[in-house]
């Protein structure tokens, strides 16, 4: 075990955390241990413009989303529409504002940040419904007011929301510029792990995988779905160039690899960075995680280089 794993096992425990994000917990209960945790994890973001919440359409009603309008925004109206992670069932736009305010303000991107419908209330499809829909309405050009260029779009989203951007890249074949995927969960098919101290951490373990296909899918059958488990699509051809963001301690490392060697094999432009020592879920760590904020300036600089003309 690293020396800085050693020490966020510490601060992890001492802070509270732990016993906050009990794996055992109820979903309703871990959500809003998780509302609650963010001060406790994170560092206060950097400054931007605007941050503002609107709604947006969803698969069957409109949905909540946030929009970023960072200070320095690219003049070129550059914009990432955002997943955040939690398995399907827990986070929400204000468990990823710190996030989200961070990329946009290192990138210079306008981020709008998308709460779709998770399990265990809504199954799949929903999210994955509610992901094209979100999409297609930047797309369309609805958030012109803010800035935004429906023709210079990416999509980004980590884990369970790295999920649905491979998910939306490959359903909107041709139509984003760039994909951002932070330690992305592409498949559900049961699989065995190699294990380790953090890869049952308190963000992702095996149990965790589990309770995911139990309670996101309605049929068991339908893990090997694209629209499940992006990574196992036959073509992809003609997505756009990927950015992943991997973390050595994940139970995820080995798919997200698969992916890389996938995409670069059907000729798309792929850059992998795998950050040691660190566990599932880091970037929401950075009161804890040293290499927290230098992954997420390194990711939104691959964003703005990506997104200039």
């Amino acid at each position: 075990m690293s020396g800085e794993t050693s020490l966020f096992d510490h601060i992890f425990k001492s802070s509270g955390l732990a016993d906050m994000l009990a794996p055992a917990k109820t979903t309703p209960a871990m959500r809003d241990a998780l509302e609650k945790a963010v001060p406790l994890m994170e560092l206060p973001p950097p400054e931007v413009e605007t941050v503002e919440d609107i709604h947006i359409a969803g698969g069957e009603g409109p949905r909540n989303a946030r929009v970023y309008i960072p200070t320095d925004a690219m003049d070129n109206g550059a914009g990432l529409v955002f997943f955040h992670g939690g398995g399907f069932t827990v986070g929400s736009l204000g468990t990823y504002d710190p996030f989200c305010r961070r990329l946009a303000a290192v990138s210079g991107v306008r981020i709008v940040s998308v709460d779709y419908r998770m399990a265990p209330e809504h199954r799949f499809p929903a999210a994955v419904d509610d992901a094209l829909a979100a999409f297609d309405t930047v797309r369309a050009g609805r958030l012109q007011s803010f800035g935004f260029n429906a023709d210079r779009l990416a999509v980004g989203g980590d884990s369970a929301g790295g999920n649905l951007t491979a998910i939306v890249t490959q359903q909107r074949r041709g139509e984003a510029i760039f994909q951002l995927l932070i330690y992305p969960l592409l498949q559900l098919v049961e699989i065995k792990r190699k294990k380790s101290r953090w890869q049952d951490g308190p963000f992702l373990a095996e149990p965790t995988l589990a309770h995911i296909r139990e309670v996101y899918l309605p049929d068991p059958g339908t893990a090997s779905d694209p629209r499940v488990s992006p990574l196992l699509a036959p073509d992809l051809r003609n997505l756009p160039p990927a950015y992943i963001l991997a973390a050595e301690l994940d139970p995820l490392l080995a798919e997200g690899a698969a992916y890389a060697d996938k995409l670069a094999a059907f000729g798309v432009p792929v850059k992998r960075v795998e950050y040691a020592g660190v566990p599932h879920g880091f970037v929401n760590l950075t009161r804890l995680v040293s290499k927290a904020i230098p992954a997420i300036n390194a990711a939104g600089k691959a964003l703005q280089d990506a997104m200039a003309d």
